[in-house]
């Protein structure tokens, strides 16, 4: 039996990928990672399979006994850190320590081109510590639209970005959650292995909300504004300074980078097509709709 641990096993990835690996045949134990445990068994009430552990990335205390007895660790960033030395060096320090060696990390498309994304930074970590380790760099999610993006949606009916005409590459993470648990139950047969994961389609935000209005038949605008107003909007919103930092570097560095590739990861490995944004905005349009 393989013993895999997932951290962010309440988010969106992390609750896509335990549905994947909990219908597998595979002989694995999957152990969620959660700060509760009371919460997530509520969530994840329907998976009987399922096991749960304490942690949290920000109490070092939670670390070893999380980590006890575990083969492979899914691995991601948490979107409000950023200091990675602080808090993903002690973590990996941790794992190494309880006798993990193999890692699969959600990184991010492009995270080798820029020191500046924390993707890279915790990627030279799991190198420097010698895990073996599986690398996926997804495109920018689908989902953004109904977490992060949704608020103002429904307020304003509007998208307030610094991307101006980026071409960015959609991918939905159900799409993403599917590879993960592929590579999770099959590590020794792609280890230290790097797989770009894509969507299909590159569009800007300017087309992407003209599709969303034709699926919803809502009105919806998207306005681009410099990336210094768009990073204070977002701490006046309330977003702590790492955190807007971040977002605004995502939506700012396509402009003045080439268009995403598009890669065939998925179809390979799944002999499928990814799912498109008409068939994302299609199966979630009563999150756009939800205030009419």
């Amino acid at each position: 039996m393989i013993n895999v641990l997932i951290t962010g096993a309440t988010g969106n990835i992390g609750r896509e990928l335990i549905t994947y690996l909990c219908q597998s045949d595979q002989q694995i134990i999957v152990t969620a990672a959660v700060r509760s445990l009371t919460n997530a068994k509520q969530l994840f009430a329907e998976q009987q399979k399922l096991k749960f552990t304490t942690f949290d990335f920000e109490d070092q205390s939670t670390f070893n006994t999380a980590f006890e007895n575990i083969d492979i660790l899914f691995l991601l960033r948490p979107p409000h850190i950023s200091h990675i030395e602080e808090y993903f060096n002690p973590l990996l320090k941790s794992a190494q320590k309880k006798g993990i060696k193999k890692i699969v990390f959600l990184s991010v498309q492009g995270a080798e081109k820029s020191k500046v994304i924390p993707h890279n930074k915790i990627e030279s970590l799991i190198k420097d510590y010698n895990f073996e380790y599986i690398f996926l760099r997804p495109s920018y999610f689908m989902q953004n639209l109904i977490t992060t993006l949704l608020p103002e949606i429904l307020k304003s009916q509007s998208i307030t970005l610094p991307s101006s005409h980026a071409k960015f590459n959609w991918i939905d993470i159900k799409n993403i959650a599917e590879i993960a648990s592929i590579v999770l139950t099959t590590f020794d047969t792609h280890k230290n292995s790097i797989i770009e994961l894509t969507g299909s389609e590159n569009k800007s935000f300017y087309e992407a909300t003209a599709l969303l209005n034709q699926v919803t038949g809502l009105h919806i605008s998207f306005n681009s504004i410099n990336p210094i107003r768009f990073y204070f909007k977002k701490r006046k919103d309330g977003l702590n300074k790492d955190f807007a930092m971040v977002m605004t570097l995502l939506h700012f560095l396509p402009r003045i980078e080439k268009a995403p590739k598009i890669s065939n990861n998925y179809q390979q490995f799944t002999g499928k097509e990814p799912i498109t944004l008409t068939e994302f905005f299609k199966r979630e349009k009563a999150q756009f709709t939800q205030s009419l």
